[in-house]
């Protein structure tokens, strides 16, 4: 296999020179893990960048062995995870030394999550727009002699959650005859365009129909 060719590990150039070096191999020296895969790791300051993918390789595969493991394989010394130079900073620096790129792409993935949630939250706090419809009605007397004004107030005194009625105007139709003209606005979830037409027409002593002259989605 050779022996190793890289620098100082402690360098970025050494690094590189490690994850050359791996492109073909999978251990330091040999087929299997041995005490020169540890003290290659124990030099190192962190984890490889992603794009070392041979050395990161390395480095997550010699991380993953258990101090039960190597001795079984014979190597000396401790776990990986034990062999970093001893450092005064806090506990938390010494774990993101050493921390995976699996872990790093768990915080990731939090971070994800949680700025999804805030997303989802702030939506759903946005007011939902309200489907309406504007309504003009055609409401047509029995004949000339219909009371248009009783009519209309008859007309207006049919309230309907999500009913808002507004201006009216008389139609001549001929023969002297002239029809109600009005207009509403309704929320289309909450009323029923036939059940309002049908209200209407139970004043029978004024209406003999009611038609719907424009329909339009607001």
């Amino acid at each position: 296999m050779g022996k190793p060719s890289f620098g100082d590990l402690k360098t970025d150039k050494g690094v590189k020179e490690l994850n050359s070096f791996l492109e073909s191999r999978s251990y330091i020296e040999g087929y299997s893990l041995s005490q020169a895969d540890l003290d290659a790791f124990g030099r190192l300051q962190k984890a490889p960048a992603a794009n070392l993918p041979h050395a990161l390789r390395w480095y997550t595969h010699v991380k993953s062995f258990t101090p039960a493991e190597l001795k079984s394989l014979g190597v000396s010394g401790a776990c990986p995870m034990k062999t970093a130079a001893p450092t005064t900073k806090d506990d938390d620096d010494d774990v993101d030394l050493f921390a995976s790129d699996e872990e790093e792409d768990a915080e990731a993935a939090k971070i994800r999550e949680e700025r999804l949630k805030a997303y989802a939250e702030k939506k759903s706090k946005k007011p939902e727009l309200i489907a309406k419809s504007s309504i003009v009605l055609d409401v047509k007397p029995w004949d000339d002699e219909t009371d248009m004004k009783e009519m209309e107030k008859n007309v207006r005194t049919i309230e309907m959650d999500g009913l808002v009625w507004g201006a009216s105007k008389l139609v001549p139709v001929g023969y002297g005859i002239n029809k109600l003209q009005i207009m509403c606005v309704v929320e289309d979830l909450k009323v029923s365009v036939d059940e309002l037409v049908e209200k209407i027409e139970e004043f029978e002593d004024f209406v003999q129909s009611v038609d719907i002259a424009a329909f339009n989605k607001i």
